[in-house]
């Protein structure tokens, strides 16, 4: 199987996930300093079905937690689902953390 590859583009304002040189899956984003508002996931037609999307958010999700200072809301509703099935991981959504 060919290597999955994760890049965040900031000045795009997403993450990606490349399968070789095919783009997989995308999770779109408005990060305002404070907040990062996951606003859609979608995998290319041809790649559905094989849990890119789950992967990518959660390389993503992964790498604000280890940046750490942002919280993260959940308006795709596909990122509210995943975080819904990966309830270890609701420390970062908003309202979540303490003060």
């Amino acid at each position: 199987m060919t290597e999955l590859h994760f890049t965040h583009e900031p000045d795009a304002s997403r993450y990606t996930l490349h399968r070789g040189d095919e783009l997989v899956s995308v999770l779109d984003y408005r990060d305002d300093g404070r907040t990062v508002a996951m606003t859609r996931a979608y995998t290319v037609p041809p790649f559905r079905g094989n849990g890119y999307a789950g992967d990518l958010v959660d390389r993503a999700v992964a790498q604000l937690e280890r940046s750490g200072g942002r919280t993260v809301v959940p308006v795709c509703w596909y990122v509210a689902d995943w975080f819904a099935a990966h309830p270890g991981r609701r420390g970062i959504l908003e309202g979540r953390r303490s003060a």
